[in-house]
């Protein structure tokens, strides 16, 4: 059985994260700003970000689940 962490809203949390053997994640300086458009597309409809650090091998993400009622019309809309 796999175990979820259930994110709640207006709650703060740091995000992280590394490529496997400390590798790269970021090999060209393209795959930073497609990191950043992701982030746009998935995390900043449901969070807003406080912060982020994008090194070569690992990121950290700061952000603030939405509150109740701005998930919830977010969706209504979906």
């Amino acid at each position: 059985m796999e175990k979820y962490d259930v994110l709640e809203p207006d709650h703060f949390y740091h995000i992280y994260n590394r490529g496997n053997n400390k590798e790269n994640l970021f090999v060209e300086d393209s795959n930073y700003s497609h990191f950043l458009n992701l982030i746009k597309k998935h995390i900043s409809p449901i969070a807003d970000v406080y912060a982020y650090c994008l090194l070569k091998n690992h990121f950290h993400l700061l952000i603030k689940i939405k509150s109740r009622e701005e998930l919830s019309s977010i969706n209504k809309i979906i």
